[in-house]
Formats: structure tokens, C-alpha cells, sequence
């Protein structure tokens, strides 16, 4: 990529990065590109979907949360780890108003780009199978299964701030757990 090319893509991501810290995702991309300092069609030619954007956005902080789950695998028994890393999951997509959304499965399977869902499907994997082992979830739950409970409950929040997402991820992965465990207490 040329020099002047790459210092558009950063102002374009760094303009992108104030605009969903203060609207969301859903932040105008007109007024990302002229915070930029740069047209619509440029931004369009780095970024050729919204999706494409908040990836790159937000794709740093999620490679951070998806390697918690390795040092949580490492440091706690497999139950907790698992809960607790879906606790840092569930922090991360509330602290970052509009991201739950993006991680969910791109619709499009020609997707090339880097997806954040892609990534704490390949954390969380680990983290269920070694709880899967040790009893401590049941059998037959699967990775999209509790990112998809973590997405809903953050969605949930989203639309009310009132909801109690940490108690809610609790109700969830109890109700994952076999019949004779229960989830660990939030922390």
C-alpha cells in the first residue's frame, strides 16, 4: 500500500474510532470521512462495507479479549475459566456501544476481512471443549451457542441500560451447566 494510501486508511480508522466512542457503530460514515479529512469514495475504496470498518476499528481490543482466554485456561479450573472469560467478552461488547452486533457471523461467506467473530470462536473453542472434559458444561453446547448467549445478553443491555448483563450471563451459563454443577459465582 502506498504511503499516502496507508495514512488515509489510519486517519479514516482513527476518525472511525472517535465517531463509535461517542454514536456507536451506526455513526454516520459522511462525518467519518470528513473528520478524516477525506471524501466518501476514499473511505469507501478502504473499508467496502460498515462491517469492514468497525473490524478494523475494534480489531486490536478483540485479539486482546480473544488471548484472555488462554491465560484464563492456564490460571483458573475449566469451568470458571470458561465463565469468566465469557464475563470479559460480555465487558468488552458493553463497554463498546454497538460491537455486539459485528460479532455475530458475517451473512456474507465471500467475507475476507478479519472478523472478530472468527477470532473468539477460536479462543472460546478451547475454553468449552476442556470444560466439556472436566463435566463442568453440558455435552451437547457448542461454541456459537455461548458466544450467541454472551451477543444476546449484550444486546440486550444495549437497549436497556437497566438490564443486569453480569446476572444475566449468569442465568445463561447456568443453564448450559449439567444438571449437577452449577456456574461460579460472577466476579
Amino acid at each position: 500500500m502506498r504511503a499516502d494510501a496507508q495514512r488515509s486508511r489510519e486517519r479514516i480508522t482513527q476518525a472511525a474510532r472517535t465517531a463509535f466512542g461517542r454514536h456507536g457503530v451506526n455513526a454516520s460514515l459522511e462525518a467519518i470521512a470528513k473528520d478524516a479529512g477525506v471524501g466518501s469514495a476514499t473511505l469507501h475504496r478502504h473499508f467496502r462495507s460498515r462491517r469492514e470498518l468497525v473490524e478494523a476499528v475494534f480489531q486490536d481490543s478483540t485479539t486482546a479479549v480473544a488471548a484472555a482466554a488462554a491465560d484464563l485456561a492456564t490460571a483458573q479450573p475449566p469451568g470458571p475459566a470458561l465463565f469468566h472469560w465469557l464475563q470479559a467478552v460480555l465487558r468488552y461488547t458493553m463497554a463498546n456501544r454497538g460491537l455486539a452486533i459485528t460479532l455475530v457471523p458475517p451473512d456474507d461467506v465471500a467475507y475476507e476481512g478479519y472478523c472478530g467473530h472468527d477470532a473468539l470462536e477460536a479462543a472460546a473453542e478451547p475454553l468449552l471443549e476442556a470444560a466439556k472434559s472436566a463435566d463442568q458444561v453440558r455435552a451437547d453446547v457448542t461454541t456459537a451457542d455461548v458466544l450467541s448467549l454472551v451477543n444476546a445478553v449484550s444486546l440486550l443491555a444495549e437497549r436497556d441500560p437497566g438490564a443486569d448483563a453480569e446476572r444475566l450471563l449468569g442465568l445463561a451459563i447456568t443453564g448450559i451447566a449439567p444438571s449437577s454443577c452449577e456456574a461460579p459465582e460472577p466476579s
